[in-house]
C-alpha cells in the first residue's frame, strides 16, 4: 500500500479531546429548582438557592468513575448565568447564595483543577431572558462579552459547547463570536457552530452509528450555523461527541428517579460511544442542595466497576504501528474482545477490517468493520484462542495503528 498524504487529519487539539473519551456534563440552574428543562428567561433569580452546594463532589464523582472532563452549563436558554457577569443582573448575584459561594463556575473550575479534570463550559446562543436577542448586532455584542468573562476568568476550558437549540432562523455573526473564543483561548475545542472542532452525534441517547467516521462531507452536516469558509471547504475532520443523560432529564427532578438507568444500559452506551471512536459525555444533574443524587453517584460507581471488569486487565496487547497488529498467548486462552485503535494522527486509514483468532491451527474470523477510528470495541461469542490479529481489507494508504488489546469476560 502506498502512502497516502492528502487525508484529513486531526489537529493538535483534536486529538487531545479526542483522548478524554468519557465526560461528565451538568445541567444546574432555576430549572434544578422549579421542575423544568427549558426556562422562560422570567425565572425570578431568588429561586436559585442551593443550600449544600458543592462542584468538588460532582468532580470527585467524574474523576471515581474514569471521567476526564465535565462540561458545566453557565448560562442555559433561560438566560441565568451562573457567574457575576457585568452583562446582566440576571445572574447569581441576584440570588439568595452568600456573596463567597455566588460564582458557582469559579467553584466548578477550582474543583476540576484540584482533582486533574478538565473544564468545559456550556454557554447558550439562544437567551429567552435577554431584551437584545432580537436585535441580532446587539446581542452579538452581548454574547461575545459573555464568552470573553468565560474564557479569561476561569483558567484554560478544554471545550466550550455551542448548543443549537432554539436557535432556528437568528442570524448570529460567527465570525466575531468565534474570532472572540479564539482569540481568548486559541487551543479550546468548539462544539457543533461556527468553526467547530468536534460535532453532535445527532441524537441524545449516547448512540453513534456503525461505521461513525471522523471525517465528514458536507452532505453530512447542518450548514445554517456555519462560517462560510467551513462551510465551503469540506471535507473536515470532526469527530463526534455522544451526549447523554443518566435519567430521563437534563436537569434534576424530584420525581424522574425511576428513570435512572440501568448499568447495563450504561455499558451498552460506552460500547456504542467510545467503542465506535467517540467522545461520550454523560449527564448527571446535581438537585436542589447542589450536589449530585447518591442514587446517581452509586449508579455511576457501579458503571466504573463493570467497566473495569471488562476491560480493566487485557489478556495480551500489541503495540503498533505496523500493518497488522497480533497477540499471541503462551498456552490456548478464551477470548470474547478486542479493542484496535488507530494511529488517527496520520488520519483514519482503515476502510475494512476482521479481527481474526487462531483456533486448531487455523485462522478465523470473528468480527468484520469498517470504521476505526481512535478506538474500536468489538465483542463476539466467546472462543479459545492461540491468538489474535488484525486483518486489514481495505485502506487509504498504509494503515497505522496504536494498539491491541485483547479481553475476556
Amino acid at each position: 500500500m502506498s502512502e497516502q498524504t492528502d487525508l484529513p487529519r486531526p489537529t493538535p487539539k483534536q486529538l487531545a479531546w479526542q483522548d478524554l473519551e468519557f465526560g461528565m456534563f451538568c445541567h444546574f440552574g432555576p430549572n434544578t429548582f422549579l421542575d423544568q428543562e427549558w426556562g422562560t428567561g422570567e425565572e425570578d433569580p431568588q429561586v436559585f438557592n442551593p443550600a449544600a452546594l458543592d462542584p468538588g463532589q460532582w468532580v470527585r464523582a467524574a474523576r471515581e468513575v474514569g471521567m476526564r472532563y465535565l462540561v458545566f452549563t453557565a448560562k442555559h436558554h433561560d438566560g441565568f448565568c451562573l457567574w457575576p457577569t457585568d452583562t446582566t443582573d440576571h445572574n447569581v448575584k441576584s440570588s439568595p447564595l452568600p456573596a463567597d459561594r455566588r460564582d458557582v463556575v469559579e467553584l466548578v473550575a477550582a474543583a476540576c483543577q484540584a482533582e486533574g479534570i478538565k473544564l468545559g463550559l456550556y454557554c447558550s446562543p439562544w437567551d429567552r431572558h435577554e431584551p437584545s436577542y432580537n436585535d441580532c448586532a446587539a446581542y452579538d455584542e452581548f454574547y461575545c462579552c459573555q464568552w470573553h468573562e468565560l474564557l479569561s476568568r476561569y483558567g484554560p476550558l478544554v471545550c466550550v459547547w455551542l448548543d443549537g437549540a432554539g436557535s432556528q432562523g437568528h442570524v448570529y455573526n460567527w465570525e466575531r463570536i468565534i474570532g472572540t473564543i479564539r482569540e481568548a483561548q486559541p487551543e479550546t475545542a468548539i462544539f457543533n457552530m461556527g468553526a467547530p472542532d468536534y460535532r453532535w452525534v445527532g441524537n441524545e441517547d449516547g448512540l453513534a452509528t456503525d461505521p461513525c467516521w471522523n471525517v465528514v462531507e458536507r452532505r453530512d452536516f447542518d450548514h445554517e450555523h456555519l462560517l462560510p469558509e467551513f462551510r465551503d471547504s469540506f471535507p473536515h475532520w470532526l469527530p463526534a461527541e455522544c451526549d447523554a443523560r443518566i435519567r430521563a432529564n437534563w436537569f434534576w427532578h424530584e420525581s424522574d428517579t425511576p428513570s435512572l438507568k440501568s448499568v447495563e444500559r450504561l455499558v451498552d452506551m460506552y460500547y456504542c460511544s467510545v467503542g465506535r471512536g467517540c467522545n461520550l459525555l454523560l449527564n448527571v444533574g446535581p438537585d436542589n442542595r447542589g450536589l449530585l443524587p447518591e442514587t446517581d453517584v452509586d449508579r455511576l460507581l457501579e458503571t466504573a466497576a463493570e467497566l473495569r471488569r471488562r476491560f480493566g486487565r487485557p489478556l495480551g496487547e500489541a503495540r503498533g504501528p505496523a500493518v497488522g497488529l497480533e497477540v499471541r498467548f503462551d498456552q490456548p486462552t478464551l477470548v470474547n474482545h478486542t479493542v484496535c485503535c488507530e494511529d488517527i494522527a496520520a488520519g483514519e486509514r482503515v476502510r475494512s477490517y476482521m479481527v481474526q483468532v487462531l483456533t486448531r491451527g487455523r485462522w478465523e474470523g470473528l468480527a468484520v468493520g469498517t470504521a476505526m477510528g481512535h478506538k474500536k470495541i468489538d465483542r463476539f461469542a466467546t472462543v479459545l484462542a492461540d491468538a489474535v490479529r488484525v486483518h486489514v481489507a481495505r485502506a487509504d494508504g498504509e494503515p497505522r495503528f496504536k494498539s491491541l488489546q485483547v479481553f475476556c469476560y
